[in-house]
């Protein structure tokens, strides 16, 4: 008998659910929240209403889309955390009603986790999975984590951000140049036309395989102050190159300990995943490093990079085979280690 999921995800500002059968995806839909470029980031309660209005039609979408009715979906799984408590209560409001409806089981999902499953998603034209195990880098707005997965339920993480995440430094540098919300994806594409040896900046000293960004977050805004009291428009003209030497900066930290934790490991399986594995430069560069050391090398989709209902419906589906279900009574977590 097939087992069919119905993911939900809603921690921060994108509403999504996708349909998951035997490990194949039949559909994911996203309906994204433009009101918060307005703001220049996220602004949790209006991001927890938007949600509220989404997810019934995202919902009835995915599942016209995969041509599956509600009869006939196994189990309901959602993201718990972490993320905008809101955001997270409207997900797991609608899970828990849907699952009670339809006498199914629910299953609570770690978003983190989530993005590293993204990996074993079935779809048309894809063949190429990770081996256990392998060294999966994750980054995104708020997590940098060495992750070693040993199996689709079993993980450790060997190295993380002190400070801030490599996504934050994107952003709040982007802010730094006056560069339109999200800033990440606008210093990528203005990195492509610029010289990433233009400029230095500061690298942390880190230890290990910890990361930490607000040092080079530091170096950038006091290098910054320094060049416009000499010449005031100096953002301006030298924005493409600005963006390059802090993006080259920023994935060389990455690649750094990367490098250094399969070295550690011994892994020569090595992934990327969340939504800085969106990031043209790091895609490249991983690549590249990865020839040169003989690794096997997986990128994510760009569809699944960022936030979407597809990995946590891949997830529930391992879970539901593994019989991980939760209870009723089970709540949203702003915090929720992998």
């Amino acid at each position: 008998m097939s087992v069919v999921i119905l993911g939900i995800e809603s921690s921060c500002d994108d509403t999504s659910a996708a349909i998951i059968r035997d490990g194949h995806l039949l559909s994911s839909l996203i309906s994204n929240q433009d009101v918060h470029r307005t703001y220049g980031g996220v602004v949790p309660e209006l991001a927890s209403r938007a949600h509220q209005a989404n997810i019934i039609p995202v919902v009835d979408s995915a599942l016209k889309k995969a041509n599956i009715s509600k009869n006939e979906i196994s189990a309901v799984a959602f993201t718990r955390g972490p993320g905008l408590l809101g955001s997270l209560l409207v997900g797991t409001s609608f899970a828990k009603g849907f699952a009670l409806a339809k006498n199914i089981p629910l299953i609570e999902i770690n978003h983190l986790q989530g993005h590293i499953l993204a990996h074993f998603i079935k779809y048309e034209g894809v063949d190429k999975h990770p081996s256990f195990p392998f060294l999966c880098l994750l980054v995104s707005g708020g997590h940098t984590q060495l992750v070693v997965v040993r199996d689709f339920l079993n993980m450790e993480i060997i190295g993380q951000t002190i400070d801030d995440a490599a996504g934050e430094a994107f952003d709040k540098c982007a802010k730094i140049m006056g560069l339109p919300y999200p800033g990440g994806p606008v210093i990528d594409k203005l990195a492509s036309q610029g010289n990433p040896n233009a400029f230095q900046f500061a690298k942390p000293l880190q230890k290990g395989l910890d990361f930490s960004y607000s040092g080079l977050k530091t170096s950038f805004l006091y290098f910054l102050r320094d060049r416009i009291a000499e010449t005031p428009d100096f953002i301006e003209q030298n924005k493409v190159d600005l963006c390059a030497s802090l993006q080259h900066t920023i994935i060389s930290i990455l690649l750094d300990k990367v490098e250094k934790a399969a070295k550690q490991t011994g892994i020569r399986e090595i992934a990327i995943a969340g939504g800085v594995s969106a990031n043209s430069g790091l895609r490249g560069a991983i690549s590249q490093l990865g020839e040169k050391n003989g690794w096997n090398v997986y990128i994510p989709e760009f569809r699944f990079t960022t936030d979407n209902a597809a990995m946590i419906a891949i997830t529930g589906y391992y879970k539901y085979l593994n019989g991980e279900f939760a209870g009723h009574d089970v709540v949203p977590l702003a915090r929720f280690p992998l």
